[in-house]
């Protein structure tokens, strides 16, 4: 019988996080272990918070990347630019994310010019070489999704499956558990489908789960976080994203 695989994801790892990081990241290894996260860093998070820029940010990303916690390109600013679709803009900005679809709408040249940088900057910081990407709320635009094979790129997600963008083999499929708290309804919402998928994916072969800084504003989702993952360990093994190509 093969394995069946937990994955957890912490997004949105940067310095404007920086509190909230370290006690998310302390949570998840206290329930699936040390070095078993991905960790999606955001070089230059709304343009307002530079990983090069902010030295002890870089020691602690360092210190989790020699953990073993595998280290994703998360977008560059994590903030959606101008779209020539703009009733595709308009629905995805409403419905799936708070103007932050960064790849949703850029053209071929700029996606690829944000890769190189990112990926660049990302691996000066941690000495390592980047895992994947995982673009800000898991929207691609066809030219980014161009770009990030063209760039090499082994691993990447969106919201139903994670694949190989150099080779475009599917490595899993399946929804990732995730939550939100902008509106009282959101959170509802992330509580109901966290309790749900505790049910429903409990056969998968793989669990994915996605943890935003801002869960931990919520004491409602930092219980119902700690309560799922205790719950998929049980099944699951905790796992990187990589140990799904071997």
């Amino acid at each position: 019988m093969s394995v069946k695989r937990l994955l957890v994801a912490i997004h949105d790892v940067t310095p404007a996080h920086s509190d909230r990081l370290e006690k998310i990241v302390s949570l998840v290894e206290r329930i699936v272990g040390p070095g078993k996260a991905a960790l999606l860093v955001v070089p230059d998070f709304h343009g307002k918070a530079q990983l090069d820029s902010d030295r002890n940010f870089q020691t602690l990303l360092r210190r989790w990347a020699e953990a073993g916690n595998e280290i994703f390109l998360h977008g560059y600013y994590h903030l959606e630019g101008n779209c020539r679709d703009e009733a595709t803009r308009s629905w995805k900005a409403k419905y799936l994310t708070a103007g932050e679809g960064e790849f949703l709408s850029l053209d071929y040249d700029e996606a690829a010019s944000r890769l190189r940088e990112g990926q660049k900057l990302i691996e000066e910081a941690t000495g390592r070489p980047v895992s994947g990407f995982v673009a800000p709320a898991w929207l691609y635009g066809p030219a980014a999704k161009q770009a990030i094979s063209d760039q090499g790129f082994r691993l990447a997600e969106d919201h139903f499956k994670v694949w190989n963008p150099a080779t475009g083999e599917v490595l899993t499929r399946g929804p990732v558990i995730t939550y939100a708290s902008r509106t009282p309804l959101r959170l509802l919402s992330s509580l109901l489908w966290s309790y749900i998928a505790g049910v429903l994916l409990k056969p998968s072969p793989v669990v994915r789960i996605g943890v935003h800084p801002h869960d931990w504003d919520a004491p409602e989702l930092v219980d119902e976080i700690q309560r799922t993952l205790t719950h998929f360990v049980k099944s699951h093994v905790p796992s990187r994203y990589s140990d799904l190509q071997k």
